[in-house]
C-alpha cells in the first residue's frame, strides 16, 4: 500500500517588486499536489499601507476554499508593522478562513519592510547596517541589545 503523502512537496515563493505607481507589487504563490495559489498585494510605498489585495485559487482540496479570498479585504488599509500578525488572524482566522493565505502573508508582508530598509543603497554594508538598524527588535536576528547579542535561554 503507498502512502499518498510519500514524497509530498509544497513550494512556496515570494517575489517583491515595483509597481511603478508609488506602489510596491508583493506576490507569493503555493503549489502542491492539492494547491495552487497565487496571492498579489499592492502596498503603498511610502507609508506600507496595503492599498489591493487579491489571491487566486487555481487548485485547491475543495471548492469553498475559494470563499476564503472575499475575507482578504479585510487588510486593505492595513499597514506593514506593528500589529500585522494580529490583524492578519483577525482576517483570515476561524472556519471561514484560510491557513495557507495566512501563511503566505506571513512570510510575503514583512519583505515589503526589508525593500524599504534597503532603498537607496549601493554599498551592500551600508544597506545591511540600515537593515539591522530598521528591523531591531524585530526577530532574533536583530535584537534591540546594543552589543548586537541576543540571550539564550
Amino acid at each position: 500500500m503507498t502512502n499518498l503523502m510519500d514524497g509530498f512537496q509544497r513550494d512556496i515563493s515570494y517575489r517583491i517588486g515595483r509597481h511603478g505607481d508609488g506602489r510596491l507589487l508583493l506576490s507569493a504563490t503555493m503549489r502542491d499536489r492539492y494547491h495552487d495559489i497565487v496571492l498579489e498585494v499592492l502596498v503603498l510605498e511610502d507609508t506600507l499601507v496595503i492599498d489591493g489585495i487579491t489571491a487566486e485559487f487555481r487548485r485547491c482540496p475543495t471548492g469553498e476554499c475559494r470563499f476564503a479570498t472575499l475575507r482578504l479585504q479585510q487588510l486593505a488599509g492595513t499597514t506593514i508593522g506593528k500589529g500585522l500578525n494580529r490583524r492578519i488572524m483577525e482576517a483570515l482566522g476561524g472556519e471561514s478562513g484560510c491557513g495557507n493565505l495566512r501563511n503566505l502573508l506571513l512570510g510575503l508582508l514583512p519583505l515589503a519592510m526589508n525593500l524599504k530598509a534597503a532603498e537607496g543603497f549601493e554599498d551592500e554594508e551600508a544597506m545591511m547596517d540600515n537593515i539591522r538598524e530598521q528591523l531591531r527588535g524585530t526577530c532574533a536576528g536583530y535584537p534591540r541589545r546594543s552589543d548586537g547579542g541576543a540571550e539564550r535561554a
